[in-house]
């Protein structure tokens, strides 16, 4: 995929990365009204947890949460009735990405996945079980989307955003709508015909809408509230269930129950189980009592405010590295000289990754993937970093290109004959040898190119230690196209002390 969605016009600049850069708007107005200031040359990797409209005091928000669940019991009721016809499935149960909101997984453009056939069928499938028509004595206080996905892991924190977008469509293009009426030009606006609005449960269908929306190229933005995002995961998840399976048997209050669940728990076990063994006897006792997603899910509920809480703190975390310092980081490169135009893809790969460099170990930049009191940054989202800093080049920017011999990080290229591959690497991965001596000239091969550019980034001295040794094993550190950044943040005294 490119750098820039194929729906986006060229940018004017390479500084307009943001809706407000884009729409000429001071970040305060975004901020007063509660939207999220999205790129608008990237998803960023937030997106909408569903426990936030439930857990929320506003009442609109708890109508949304309402009007999900009402759907899934829609579903429900026609689950029950048997297997619904190929266009029923397709209708009721397929939604595509909505696209237009900026948000998600996706490293660089917008283009995302849609809910299809494997999200479909595990919905299809759990419905009936999982929101049973009756409860006795209930033992959550409502009914939640993420259900779904305690039953199957494939069903991630993706599939609930995309589904729970989809969802509250509706009231998205209206938030959306009444921003643009009230702070963009007439020429920044423009009347859309939006599918897949609203759902129709007389006719049993979807319904389309036009909205006045803000204009992107051939396409709308969509603005998000910011008190409905978070990161990482959702409050409710798979992963979160099996590793704090351990809280749930002190929780049931029937006694025999309890018994039952902690004794299969054990026997599941065996002998000096190891972390691996603890999650597979976890899966296997819920799967056995089911209930016990509902005594999980109650105690999510109890804590409903610790969600409130970090989920405010993610996205300020994200706020702070995609927007206030990624605005720094273009600042900074432009006065290096970093939007100047080489005259080959190797030398802009170059120039671009030293200047990437310079920036993470003289300038601070480290403080962008090496975040105090934060986990190291993934792989994924130091290529994210570099990838938003590429805007503005001259030259034909693929992010991820898989040319038949697996995915490269980046390809740059101007006409047939001029490419050159950057690849990313963090010193703490296990297979950084066999990367360095076999996968980096499997991609050249594939890509029909000669030239390739390996960036690898340190976060602490064993790394460099470890990389060091790598690169001397194997005759490679003198190479001007292996380049190590050090973003270890103990090394780095203030100009003061240095």
């Amino acid at each position: 995929m490119t750098i820039a969605s194929e729906m986006a016009p060229e940018p004017e600049s390479f500084s307009l990365l943001h809706f407000s850069d884009y729409f000429g708007l001071q970040p305060s107005v975004l901020a007063s009204y509660g939207a999220f200031d999205i790129s608008l040359m990237s998803d960023l990797p937030l997106f909408i947890d569903p426990f936030l409209l439930f857990n929320s005091s506003s009442p609109e928000y708890q109508r949304l949460h309402g009007e999900m669940i009402k759907y899934l019991e829609f579903l429900r009721d026609q689950s029950a009735k048997g297997e619904p016809e190929p266009g029923q499935l397709k209708s009721w149960y397929y939604f595509g990405e909505v696209k237009q909101n900026w948000l998600g997984f996706t490293e660089l453009g917008n283009s995302g996945h849609a809910l299809g056939p494997q999200f479909a069928e595990a919905l299809h499938t759990n419905l009936v079980k999982l929101f049973a028509e009756t409860e006795d004595e209930p033992i959550t206080k409502g009914r939640h989307l993420e259900k779904v996905s305690l039953m199957q892991a494939r069903v991630g924190r993706d599939c609930i955003s995309d589904f729970t977008t989809n969802l509250i469509k509706e009231y998205l293009l209206d938030y959306t709508q009444a921003f643009a009426v009230e702070h963009l030009t007439n020429d920044q606006r423009r009347v859309f015909s939006v599918r897949r609005v609203r759902f129709n449960y007389d006719t049993m269908s979807w319904q389309d809408g036009k909205y006045e929306l803000p204009a992107y190229g051939p396409d709308f933005v969509l603005l998000t509230p910011e008190d409905i995002l978070t990161r990482d995961d959702t409050w409710i998840n798979h992963r979160d269930l099996v590793r704090g399976f351990a809280n749930i048997p002190p929780a049931i209050s029937d006694v025999a129950l309890r018994f039952q669940v902690s004794n299969y728990f054990k026997q599941r076990l065996g002998p000096k189980p190891k972390q691996a063994d603890r999650d597979a006897a976890a899966e296997a006792t819920i799967a056995e009592y089911p209930v016990l997603l509902d005594y999980y899910i109650a105690l999510k509920e109890l804590a409903g405010t610790d969600a409130v809480a970090v989920s405010e703190g993610r996205v300020r975390d994200t706020e702070s590295v995609f927007v206030t310092q990624l605005r720094r980081l273009i600042e900074d490169l432009t006065a290096r000289g970093f939007y100047e135009k080489p005259q080959t893809s190797y030398e802009e790969a170059l120039a671009r990754v030293a200047a990437f460099k310079q920036y993470v170990e003289n300038q601070d930049g480290y403080k962008l993937i090496n975040r105090k009191g934060q986990p190291f940054s993934s792989e994924g989202e130091v290529q994210l970093y570099f990838g938003l800093a590429m805007v503005g080049t001259t030259f034909d920017v693929n992010r991820e290109p898989n040319n038949g011999r697996g995915p490269v990080d980046f390809k740059l290229s101007k006409g047939k004959f001029d490419k050159s591959l950057i690849e990313f690497k963090l010193g703490k991965n296990t297979q950084l040898r066999r990367n360095l001596e076999k996968q980096v000239p499997i991609y050249e091969a594939a890509n029909e190119t000669k030239q390739s550019v390996t960036v690898i980034v340190n976060y602490t001295a064993s790394d460099v230690m470890r990389v060091e040794s790598i690169l001397n094993d194997l005759k490679l550190a003198s190479r001007d196209n292996i380049v190590v950044i050090d973003a270890r943040s103990d090394n780095k005294p203030s100009a003061s002390k240095a």
